[in-house]
């Protein structure tokens, strides 16, 4: 395989293109597999939520006692309290996947490949 996927005399290599390319997805699908195993967690005020790296939930715990089920403003409140307690945890969980997906996530795209997609990586126009 050349570091070059446009070959070294100036002639395309598809071969080493479609290698890196492989090897960028079968990077892709571990990274993946990997946070879909994370547990995450977010608390406030006496709820603990859990979430995969992948922001699925997985659990809320709640202290006993911080809560009063009699009461209706409390429950209420309970429901702002998980939410809250989600998006600690959600947010924890974005930033795990960012770091696990590095480059990947960031649409780096392949050595020797303009960045069509993002800001500052091309003209966003194919130069035919």
């Amino acid at each position: 395989m050349t570091d070059n996927p446009f070959g070294g005399s100036g002639g395309f290599d598809m071969n080493a293109l479609l290698e890196q390319a492989q090897q960028m997805q079968a990077q892709l699908m571990q990274a993946q597999e990997r946070l879909a195993e994370t547990v995450v967690e977010g608390s406030v005020a006496g709820v603990t939520v859990k979430v995969s790296g992948t922001g699925d939930l997985l659990g809320i715990d709640i202290t006993p006692g911080s809560v009063d089920g009699d009461d209706a403003e409390s429950l209420t409140d309970l429901g702002d309290v998980i939410v809250a307690a989600y998006r600690d945890a959600k947010g924890r969980a974005d930033e795990a996947a960012a770091t696990a997906m590095g480059p990947l996530a960031a649409g780096g795209g392949l050595p020797g490949m303009p960045d069509l997609g993002q800001p500052g990586g091309g003209s966003g126009q194919l130069g035919f």
